[in-house]
């Protein structure tokens, strides 16, 4: 069932937290719901129909969205630390300044999604499909991205330093500015990347392992 009508939905907006998840639960379809700043937090959410929702500002923490439909979803702010959102379809997407710190999005399809200033710390997106994302300026600190498509995905001035990027595909991708420092790209295809920034200033790849395994030394940066 999809929520069609303004009064469905200012109705649900003033139905506190904990009967609003069971009520969650119980729908087939949540499609273009508007529920700004709703608290979910730990919520068993698996599957869900959320496409188009406007989820911004709300708490998601330790919630687990496994295989929802989030395309085009609207998560600007919104706290999703921790969160499990395993073969989630998360495409087209709005989520700038998202907090994903520590939460697990293997496989996970966030092509084309605004993830700019980001936070990903230590968060898990290997074989994710990150083509043609905006990361600009995100923070990737410590993030497991092995195997993850990051073609033609713009990554410009974003902190990647100890992410792990073995067998990532960075082909076409903007990695003007970027912090590498400390990061593995064992076997990564960095064909067509662009590791420069204007005014002669580059990524950092401090102790940056290579795709051929060459270690560049600290000094090391492209100016």
């Amino acid at each position: 069932m999809t929520l069609t009508t303004e009064t469905e939905q200012k109705t649900l907006n003033q139905i506190p937290d904990e009967i609003f998840t069971q009520l969650l639960l119980s729908r087939n379809n949540l499609s273009g719901i508007e529920l700004i700043k709703v608290n979910l937090s730990e919520a068993n959410l698996v599957g869900a129909e959320l496409c188009r929702a406007n989820l911004s500002g709300s708490k998601l923490k330790g919630a687990n969205l496994s295989y929802a439909k989030l395309r085009q979803v609207n998560l600007q702010d919104a706290d999703c630390a921790e969160a499990s959102l395993f073969e989630a379809n998360i495409s087209d997407a709005h989520l700038g300044k998202i907090n994903l710190c520590g939460a697990f999005l293997w496989r996970a399809n966030l092509s084309k999604t605004n993830l700019s200033a980001a936070s990903l710390c230590e968060t898990d997106l290997s074989e994710a499909d990150l083509s043609f994302a905006q990361l600009i300026e995100a923070s990737l600190i410590g993030a497991y991205l092995v195997k993850t498509n990051l073609s033609d995905a713009k990554l410009c001035g974003a902190k990647l330093q100890e992410a792990n990027l073995t067998n990532a595909n960075l082909c076409g991708a903007d990695l003007r500015w970027a912090n590498l420092a400390g990061a593995d790209l064992t076997e990564a295809n960095l064909y067509g990347a662009n590791l420069y920034g204007t005014n002669l200033i580059g990524a950092k790849l401090f102790n940056t392992i290579m795709p051929n395994g060459a270690i560049l030394p600290k000094d090391a940066s492209l100016e």
